[in-house]
């Protein structure tokens, strides 16, 4: 199976995407990881645009088609990314499962966005008004939508439920 985990950076990707990682064994897949590697690789500079998502897509197809499950992070802010997860899961012969993680209490977004510390070894997080600035699309088929500014007992966000264009 491939879960694709898409939202605004500073919602709670990374650590929701761990958690099921973690229980079934999946190979977690992390575009701010491969960015950051290309980066590193040379003259490369953010913003890479495509590109990671790119590199990114063949190695999820490859781990899919091993029967492992991949969990793919990423902000995934347009149709053609989130279009192009699906293809990947489509041509594996896996169900997908897409999650859109969404911080809706604006004041708690901008907490974690302006206190959050780098866990990615180079990489330079957006402040708060390059979050606000990004380009991110509203999704455009049904999909999971998780808020992680209502929690709910011991912590656990509620799921929003299912989105519907």
């Amino acid at each position: 199976m491939l879960i694709v985990f898409g939202g605004l950076p500073g919602t709670g990707k990374t650590t929701l995407a761990r958690l099921p990682a973690a229980r079934v064994g999946g190979v977690p897949l992390r575009i701010g990881t491969i960015e950051q590697a290309i980066v590193r690789s040379g003259p490369a500079r953010q913003p890479l645009g495509p590109v990671a998502y790119v590199v990114g897509y063949a190695p999820a197809e490859e781990h899919l088609r091993q029967g492992l499950t991949v969990i793919a992070e990423s902000v995934n802010p347009l149709a053609v990314t989130r279009d192009a997860w699906r293809d990947v899961g489509v041509g594996a012969g896996v169900p997908v499962i897409e999650v859109e993680v969404i911080c809706s209490g604006p004041v708690e977004h901008r907490r974690r966005v302006t206190s959050r510390s780098v866990d990615i070894p180079g990489l330079v997080l957006p402040d708060w008004q390059q979050v606000l600035r990004r380009d991110y699309a509203s999704w455009d088929r049904e999909h999971v939508v998780v808020d992680t500014a209502r929690q709910g007992p011991g912590g656990v966000p509620r799921l929003a439920g299912p989105a519907s264009p």
